[in-house]
């Protein structure tokens, strides 16, 4: 099958010179095929990347770039740990441009430590004076295994929280970015094409430690999914044919689940031929916990698709969770 898209991320790639991606890509492009507007963005960390290893990534072939800025108030950077600054980051930005990068993601944080509904505004719109292309505006989320799990700042309440959301979304579509998915807000035509591949259950390559890939082989009606080494030092050491620590073929219960995590996350939903196409299941073995949560309002089924309402997209992790294999899904 033919590349949509190659992904360079995870991690601090912006740290690699631009002669290892060029090698990469030029390796890609040699085993397999890419599509002809094949999409290949690049993460990049302020403080970590300068205009000449962006102006060599982009004569190497990436064409979209998505730069971690997270917040431009230097308080909120240190309370983060980040190692740049507000300066660092708009520099960043002025550095993809002067590279040719005029498909830009910044990505910005809310509900930080200590933050309150101005200052959630007073970040978005300093980020939007930056003019990117595309916005990812999430709520901070504090991952297991981290300083902050263990050790976890004061962070605003649910309900201001919920407000940073509501405030964010309405002044990010004033300014034109419409949004497709659940953090995810573009300008016409620069929709991340990479992400919409996940949150449509399509498939994709994994590869490097700690890749997680996930492929459809429709004539034996079995999805695998692959989990490589995580340990850097544990996949360089392993021999080519085990470079996978896991591996394991998706049951019905799980295909259904991941489908639903997954799609939910579109705003605008999806047609229900796609639930057959992706998971190589009938529809009828989900369309009891749809019914259900179309009558809880999760759920509108009309104009031939499936979307998350206002209140459905407000809680989806409680519509996601109507398709858990344990759940019941004829209560709410």
């Amino acid at each position: 099958r033919a590349l949509a898209s190659i992904f360079i991320g995870g991690g601090t790639p912006s740290l690699l010179p631009g002669e290892s991606i060029r090698t990469l890509l030029d390796g890609i492009r040699a085993r397999l095929t890419l599509i002809p507007e094949c999409e290949i963005p690049l993460e990049a960390t302020p403080g970590a990347a300068d205009s000449e290893r962006f102006a060599a990534y982009r004569a190497a072939g990436v064409n979209r770039l998505s730069i971690g800025i997270q917040s431009l108030n230097d308080a909120s950077l240190r309370a983060l740990g980040r190692i740049h600054d507000p300066e660092q980051a708009r520099a960043a930005v002025a550095a993809a441009r002067a590279a040719g990068f005029d498909n830009l993601n910044l990505d910005l944080m809310f509900a930080l430590p200590g933050q309150d509904l101005a200052q959630a505004r007073a970040d978005l719109e300093s980020l939007l004076e930056l003019e990117p292309t595309h916005v990812s505006y999430y709520q901070l989320t504090l991952e297991p295994d981290t300083a902050f799990h263990a050790r976890p700042p004061a962070l605003p309440e649910a309900d201001l929280a919920a407000d940073m959301a509501a405030a964010g979304r309405e002044r990010l579509e004033s300014a034109g970015y419409r949004q497709y998915e659940v953090s995810a807000f573009a300008r016409p035509d620069r929709r991340c094409r990479h992400n919409l591949n996940y949150w449509r259950f399509g498939d994709y390559l994994g590869i490097g430690a700690g890749a997680h890939g996930k492929l459809t082989d429709a004539a034996a009606g079995l999805i695998r999914r692959r989990a490589k080494h995580r340990h850097p030092a544990a996949y360089l050491a392993a021999l080519p044919e085990s470079l996978a620590s896991e591996e394991r073929v998706l049951d019905t219960a799980e295909r259904i689940f991941e489908f639903a995590l997954n799609v939910f996350r579109l705003t605008d939903g999806f047609e229900p031929s796609l639930f057959e196409r992706a998971t190589g299941l009938d529809r009828s073995q989900w369309e009891a916990a749809l019914a259900t949560a179309e009558r809880d309002g999760l759920l509108s089924l009309e104009s031939g698709r499936v979307r998350p309402t206002e209140l459905g997209r407000a809680f989806v992790d409680d519509l996601v969770a109507r398709f858990l294999p344990s759940a019941d899904p004829m209560r709410p």
